[in-house]
């Protein structure tokens, strides 16, 4: 039953919402091909993995869904949806351009690089294209970082098999001079939520699980007591640790 409730009932919910101009977006683990051909272009490494997601105006959090197959048989007159593989969206990022241009010879470049298997000189009239192997241009650590002002809470996505797909015609005009931006539009294989370092999966928090390194101290501990007490080797207190009896450890 609906009931009436106070504006300071729900107010703190209301005042906690999340803004959409707090994120950061780095670029890394670039196969080393395609770092050397971006880096005899003028794009080093510290502008691919810092500054080239500084300049990132305008991101998008990546979305999945779930393919569909309809089964039919298994009850008279009912069909039933059932899903069979999770697909993932594209991404469509904004960023500024550079006096430089890098931003702009970031993306051109690795978008030829993909496609620039043969080596040949492009002004060639009889030039081809050749593909490269996905594991030659794809990135496997691209991050996004979602969090806002107070830096308390935070969402990570994990980019794994990213690369670009297109770069979107650039329009530039004589009249109202406006910032040069570009707008790349990226595919990848899959992504993933939460923190994924060596250190976090020893924390256990990992796939933003909640934190149990406290748990886990705790639980080693008990075991080396037991084992100091009881003269028994680690692995029988750990045995004793989670309910078994000294039966089990000697039988």
């Amino acid at each position: 039953m609906v009931k009436p409730r106070r504006i300071s009932d729900f107010k703190p919910t209301f005042t906690n919402l999340a803004q959409t101009s707090h994120y950061q977006l780095t670029f890394g683990g670039l196969p080393l091909g395609l770092r050397q051909h971006l880096n005899v272009r003028g794009l080093d490494y510290r502008f691919v993995t810092e500054t080239s997601g500084l300049l990132c105006n305008q991101a998008v959090l990546p979305g999945s869904s779930n393919a569909i197959a309809n089964i039919r048989g298994n009850y008279t007159g009912v069909v039933e949806n059932m899903s069979h593989a999770r697909i993932f969206t594209e991404a469509s990022l904004e960023f500024y351009v550079d006096k430089e241009y890098k931003t702009l010879k970031f993306f051109e470049h690795w978008i030829e690089f993909i496609a620039n298997g043969s080596g040949q000189d492009q002004s060639r009239k009889d030039y081809f294209v050749r593909m490269e192997y996905p594991d030659d241009y794809k990135t496997y650590q691209t991050k996004l970082v979602k969090f806002d002002r107070d830096y308390n809470e935070e969402m990570i996505y994990n980019f794994y098999g990213l690369f670009p797909r297109a770069l979107n015609n650039t329009p530039v005009k004589y009249e109202g001079s406006e910032v040069l931006k570009a707008t790349v539009l990226f595919t990848f294989d899959r992504y993933s939520v939460g923190k994924y370092s060596s250190y976090d999966r020893y924390r256990g928090r990992y796939n933003n699980l909640k934190e149990n390194f406290k748990q886990k101290r705790k639980t080693a501990a008990e075991v080396q007591a037991i084992a100091d007490d009881s003269g028994l080797s680690n692995k029988e207190a750990a045995i004793i640790q989670a309910g078994g009896s000294i039966e089990t450890v000697i039988g």
